[in-house]
């Protein structure tokens, strides 16, 4: 039974909750049906996908209408689970329910028999993963928190290990599930903080306790540390380019696209709303690490070769700029800057749901590739839009909003961002009015490289001519997985036109957090969105499309009037050389290798070099993450030299255990007597 603090207002949170037990089911129906293919396929999935539309739709009317909680009788003796919605669980709850709709459609299509475990067991484990995720935003205790935190970890762990007959596999798993559980350390000491020695782990406690600026910021880089794991963040992110590539490419896409945001929803609600102090150096500290992680991701994907590792890349650095906005925002919020503060946490929320809809989208591409040609390697494809134009089209969406550009989702939550770091004149620090704009130089070179990685992943894989004979028989999308990427393709259209409409969404979580926001600003300004002030900057993408449309018109319309009729066909001028194949083409390498000269000392490089006695001789370059060697291994050799010296006290005998009992009751007696 459920018992509520607000009986007159609980129908959302309940409704939801209905959501919540109703994938529950679906997962439990899974089992019973295990091997049954076509049941769970397109029965089970797309009823998952249906009451992912319904969590859609009830976080949207949740938006803005207040807080609701609950207490459920469920835990253990005297610490049932408090539940709470409000603005900002409810934007999460759309991003979780807006994506999983899109994927578990696409995932219908997806899923093949005899691809690793059993597709009964595939659909408990995601649908319990989609519960959870949907559970940690709405818990509003420690205890709740943490049980549902470690049901996500874990549903999503046995999700990437699916094909676990691979080793490499099994490694990625377990390099996943090690950051995951040193990072849930951080946050259950973290909460340990928080309750400032009450003994009561609620949320409502700890929003009525005021810390020491001490106690404060150890619970904040506590919160950074434990979240920043699950995000991705550096130096804790080395999971992401091998869970990904290892899990199929449905549960990348829930992974990327929503439970790395599931980790910010954590350092938003610890930050802003349990946490009653705001120091400048966090949101300082924040927006550093911000955008470093931001630079190392997005330096690392231009040299990728393989397609999802490319992408886990590219979310590591999304995930930077996110995480480089509630940074600012927080440096603002310190210094009382409120309208500021609201800017820039209204860009990073903007990202969060842009780019959780374009690199899901992508990740649903990259499997519809992956099954269409068996290639998961950027060499080894190439001409695919002929073949497979209804993965093309909906990719090159993701595309051009990964990279930025207007007039889709991804450019707004960029551009938002680029203003925020430009109206920083009144900070009363000189040396950071000094220092945060010139940090929107970097800004832009991010978002460069975002946009040549993207032109690297789409040319090679879609443009040009085929590099394996195999890929002409390449077969396109199925019905379910087009309706899946057609879905979040037009989220990403649908975020890049109405943008005032997605900011009004926004408002309620910035009110609440920073208590102001950009609603009346940008309704007073009509189909301009205005950060701030329209003397300042503005941007119409209605206008923007409607030039791009014209343009092609025109440029159509006089090419018909002034060439029609009059075309010669003729070969292309070919240096000389008549005979064009692929093996002419830019490959993947060749496309990064300028990257790779201009940012060598950030590489980690192998090379490969041929001999003289090769018969088929091969020039390959292999890159490496250095933090990898620097940090986790000397640390990974440290803990296996303790442990072998902790294995010298297991002699196996019991007068040795007797004795070590002996000497540590003495030595207790001893401290007590003292």
């Amino acid at each position: 039974m459920t018992s509520f603090a607000h009986p007159a207002a609980w129908i959302h949170l309940d409704w939801v909750l209905v959501v919540v037990a109703a994938w529950l089911l679906i997962g439990v129906l899974g089992v019973f049906a295990l091997r049954r293919f076509r049941l769970v396929a397109v029965v089970l999935f797309p009823v998952g996908g249906f009451f992912s539309l319904l969590l859609l739709g009830l976080a949207l009317s949740a938006a803005g209408s207040g807080a609701e909680v609950a207490v459920l009788p469920i835990g253990l003796p005297q610490l049932p689970f408090h539940l709470r919605l409000d603005s900002l669980s409810a934007f999460f709850l759309m991003v979780i329910g807006g994506v999983s709709a899109g994927v578990s459609a696409f995932a219908a299509g997806y899923f093949r028999k005899g691809e690793g475990t059993p597709p009964g067991l595939i659909c408990l484990e995601y649908h319990v993963f989609l519960a959870s995720m949907a559970m940690v935003v709405l818990a509003d205790d420690a205890y709740a928190f943490m049980v549902v935190w470690e049901t996500m970890a874990l549903s999503s762990f046995f999700l990437v290990i699916s094909n676990h007959r691979i080793p490499e596999i099994r490694s990625a798993g377990f390099i996943y599930m090690l950051v995951a559980h040193v990072g849930a350390l951080g946050i259950l000491l973290c909460f340990g903080v928080l309750q400032a020695n009450t003994g009561d782990y609620t949320f409502a406690n700890m929003r009525a306790q005021h810390l020491s600026p001490f106690w404060s910021s150890v619970a904040f880089l506590l919160a950074v540390f434990g979240f920043g794991a699950k995000a991705g963040i550096l130096p804790v992110h080395v999971w992401l380019p091998e869970a990904h590539p290892a899990a199929s490419s449905p549960v990348s896409a829930l992974m990327s696209g929503v439970m790395l945001k599931i980790a910010l929803y954590g350092i938003l609600r610890v930050s802003f709303d349990l946490l009653q102090t705001r120091i400048w150096w966090w949101g300082a500290l924040l927006l550093g690490i911000g955008l470093l992680t931001a630079l190392f991701g997005v330096v690392f994907s231009t040299v990728q070769v393989e397609m999802k590792r490319l992408l886990a890349y590219s979310s590591i650095e999304n995930i930077g700029l996110m995480c480089a906005g509630i940074g600012l925002s927080l440096l603002f919020s310190a210094y009382g800057m409120k309208t500021l503060s609201a800017l820039a946490l209204t860009a990073a929320l903007y990202h969060v749901i842009s780019h959780a809809f374009f690199k899901s989208l992508l990740f649903c591409s990259t499997g519809a590739v992956m099954h269409a040609t068996g290639e998961r390697n950027l060499g080894k494809l190439g001409g695919l839009m002929r073949y497979v134009p209804w993965v093309a089209w909906p990719t090159l969406i993701g595309v051009l909003a990964c990279a930025g550009l207007p007039p889709l989702g991804g450019f707004v939550g960029e551009w938002l961002l680029l203003q925020s770091f430009l109206f920083t004149a009144g900070l009363p620090s000189s040396f950071l009015n000094m220092l945060v704009p010139v940090l929107a130089a970097l800004i832009a070179l991010i978002a460069a490289l975002s946009g040549y990685t993207m032109v690297k992943y789409f040319g090679i894989i879609f443009l040009g001519q085929p590099r394996e004979e195999k890929l002409s028989q390449a077969h396109d999308a199925g019905i379910w997985e087009r309706v899946g990427m057609l879905w979040l393709a037009a989220a990403c259209v649908l975020l890049g036109l109405i943008p005032n409409q997605i900011i009004g969404l926004i408002d309620p979580v910035t009110q609440l957090l920073v208590s102001a926001g950009l609603e009346q600003s940008v309704a007073a300004n009509g189909w301009l969105l205005v950060p701030v002030s329209i003397e300042r900057a503005s941007y119409a993408p209605a206008i923007f499309l409607l030039g791009v449309l014209a343009s092609f018109a025109l440029a159509f319309l006089l090419v018909r009037k002034l060439y029609h009729g009059r075309t010669r066909r003729v070969p292309p001028w070919d240096c000389g050389y008549p005979w064009q194949n692929a093996r002419m083409q830019d490959t993947a390498e060749g496309f990064g290798q300028p990257i790779r000269q201009i940012f060598d000392p950030m590489f980690r490089m192998k090379r490969e070099l041929p001999t003289p006695f090769d018969e088929q001789p091969r020039y390959r370059v292999t890159v490496e993450d250095p933090l990898w060697y620097w940090l986790y291994l000397p640390v990974a050799r440290a803990v296996e030299r303790i442990s072998r010296l902790i294995g010298l006290l297991q002699q196996g005998r019991i007068a040795v255990y007797l004795m070590y009992s002996f000497v540590t009751l003495i030595t207790v007696l001893m401290v007590v007597k003292r």
